[in-house]
Parts: C-alpha cells; structure tokens; sequence
C-alpha cells in the first residue's frame, strides 16, 4: 500500500474555517466529510498528524482589536481549537479511525498533553493525531504551530487543506482575473507576502527542506491524490 504513495508520514493543516458552516460554527456534515477523507488516507498506510484551526469559532487577532487584550485572545483561539478536535475525534471515532488529540494546553480531562516522543509513539503504532492549542503560546500562529510539529515529527510534507485550489495570483474571491499558480519557492512566497502561512512557517520549512503543498480538502478525494503524488493545488518547495 505504502508503495503508491509518494507522502508517507504527513502533517495536515486544516483552518477551522473547513469545518464552519454557514451558520453554524461546526457544520457536523462537513466534519463527517473531513472524516471519511482521512479514513481513506489512513487505508493507504500514511500516517498523518492534524493541526487543526479555531477560525470558525473565535479568532484571537478579531478579537483583540474589540478591546481584548491580545494574550488572553490568543489563548481563546487555542481554546477553539481543542473544540474542533474534540469534534473531528468523534467524527473519527464513529467510522472506526483510532485517534488521540493532543494539545499543547494542559487539559488532561479532555485530551493528552502533547509530548513529541508519545505522538511519534501514536504514529508508530497507527493513530491518528489531532494537534490542538497551537504551540501552546499567544502570537504564534496555528499556521507556525503546524510547521513545527511537521519539523518535529519528521514529516515528508506539510499539507494545508483550504476551502480554495491552491495559491492564487490575488484574492480569487474578489478578482476574476486572479490566476493560481502551481509552483513557488518559498523565498516568492516571502518575498511577495502571499501569506497562504504565515513567514515563520514557511522559514520553518524552507530550513528543514519539508514541502508545503495548498490544495482543496472540501473536494472529495482530493486528500488521496495528494499522497498518491497527483499534480494537485499549489506546491511551495
């Protein structure tokens, strides 16, 4: 199984975003959707790691300019990503995936503290992780946060899954004229400010050579096609 795919040990990014509805901070019919994605991937043997975004509940930044102060912000958006994994757990749970969230917050009534020896244990022996509370520390982002534990963990591709195909020339929801772009360096991606992550992400992984590659998770077997090597979405390396 291992043989078809080109990604065997991956790190996924997802924005809370993928998860939100348009009412609803949680659209369950979404996360279910996200779930059977993953079940697929883990069929084909990779072992994966999620860091997963609070965007769709509460974000820190938003928040602090109504008058929050930024720390306790920042640590309400880590707050929000715990909710989310808790979500994408249960979702995972039900269809059979065996999953353990940890997060960089100490909340040992919900989730595992995050420990890199016992998450590589996790993949060693076939779990799916859920990486929640960011690094554990205001103004760093979960964009960062995922980087690092990509570093970390010694994963062959850092995946951010998007509600858009990839890297765009502009904003493709407010120019028709915007055009993706298929390939990038990391320095075009600093150096023009795409901010698809933000710049201490992209430093993380341009200094220990890991690919960044932004493609569509809502379109059903896209996930697959990103490990099986499929030119897909936008690839920064």
């Amino acid at each position: 199984m291992r043989g078809n795919m080109k990604f065997h040990r991956l790190l996924l990014k997802v924005s809370g975003e993928v998860l939100g509805g348009e009412n609803v901070s949680i659209d369950f019919d979404r996360v279910e959707k996200f779930a059977n994605e993953l079940k697929t991937a883990k069929e084909l043997g990779a072992e994966i790691a999620v860091v997963i975004g609070g965007g769709n509940i509460i974000r820190g930044y938003r928040v602090s300019k109504r008058g929050v102060g930024r720390f306790a912000a920042d640590c309400m958006g880590m707050l929000g990503t715990i909710i989310n994994a808790l979500a994408l757990q249960s979702a995972l749970e039900r269809i059979g995936v065996d999953t353990c969230v940890m997060t960089a917050i100490s909340m040992e009534q919900f989730a595992e503290h995050y420990i890199r020896r016992k998450a590589l244990h996790h993949l060693d022996t076939g779990r799916l992780i859920i990486l929640a509370g960011g690094t554990g520390n205001p103004y760093f982002t979960t964009d960062t946060a995922a980087a690092l534990r990509a570093v970390e963990m010694g994963a062959h591709a850092l995946l951010k899954g998007t509600k858009v195909d990839g890297i765009y020339s502009s904003d493709p929801e407010t120019d028709p004229e915007a055009k993706m772009i298929r390939e990038l360096s990391y320095i075009d991606v600093l150096k023009k400010d795409l901010r698809v992550m933000d710049a201490t992400a992209v430093t993380l992984c341009r200094d220990n050579d890991i690919p960044i590659i932004v493609f569509n998770l809502l379109e059903k077997g896209n996930l697959r096609r990103v490990l099986e090597g499929k030119k897909l979405g936008t690839i920064v390396q």
